[in-house]
């Protein structure tokens, strides 16, 4: 019997540690690189809404998986894709940025948001509006260093940097404060999941298992 899924929030992101963030060129690529993510070890999948049939990538992973995974929704650029991700059961929703009327159709929702920042002036704006759960996006930009200055401005803020994180510096960006990490194409690239290389994924997902497991034995 399988545990049950943490929640979607910082909290449970924080326990999974790892979200693999996932483009894939059909929803079959994505529902296969699912399950060879969950064998590696990953637990927590933010499908794009850049993926053709997202929603059905989604909700096939949901009947295959259950709570096994915790599911969410990425790339959310438009009020209706938030709606369409939550009727195919995401249990997260990330947005790249901070449109206003995406933001407040992902908050009416219940679902727990992360809302795409990069600079101190988006981070303020979002917790303007009540946001403390957010995605440092691109966070290879400014690296492990922008995240250490905005931490000390925004202790009240939960950060997942996604966009270079990779299995060498993912223990960096765990000891600079961030309460999870988004990996894309450093742990699922597009090559792979174009050609269907489901065991290269897997064990890269287990690679990212154990940089995992190394970055919290030592903080």
């Amino acid at each position: 019997m399988s545990a049950p899924a943490p929640a979607g929030d910082a909290a449970g992101l924080a326990q999974a540690g790892i979200v693999a963030v996932l483009r894939g060129p059909s929803p079959e690529a994505v529902v296969a690189a699912g399950g060879a993510l969950l064998r590696g070890g990953v637990r927590a999948l933010e499908v794009t809404f850049t993926t053709p049939g997202a929603a059905l990538a989604l909700r096939e992973l949901r009947a295959r998986h259950g709570d096994e995974l915790l599911l969410g929704a990425g790339t959310l650029r438009r009020p209706a894709q938030v709606e369409e991700a939550v009727a195919a059961g995401a249990r997260f929703l990330v947005s790249p940025g901070l449109d206003g009327t995406v933001l407040a159709t992902m908050g009416a929702s219940g679902l727990p948001t992360w809302a795409g920042v990069c600079t101190p002036t988006e981070v303020m704006r979002a917790t303007a509006q009540g946001l403390t759960t957010l995605k440092l996006f691109p966070a290879g930009v400014g690296g492990v260093a922008l995240l250490r200055a905005l931490r000390e401005p925004f202790p009240e803020v939960s950060f997942m940097p996604t966009g270079g994180v990779t299995v060498a510096n993912l223990g960096e960006w765990l000891a600079a404060g961030a309460v999870a990490v988004g990996a894309g194409g450093s742990l699922c690239p597009a090559a792979e999941l174009a050609e269907g290389a489901w065991e290269a994924i897997e064990r890269r997902a287990r690679e990212f298992g154990a940089a995992l497991s190394d970055a919290r034995s030592n903080y």
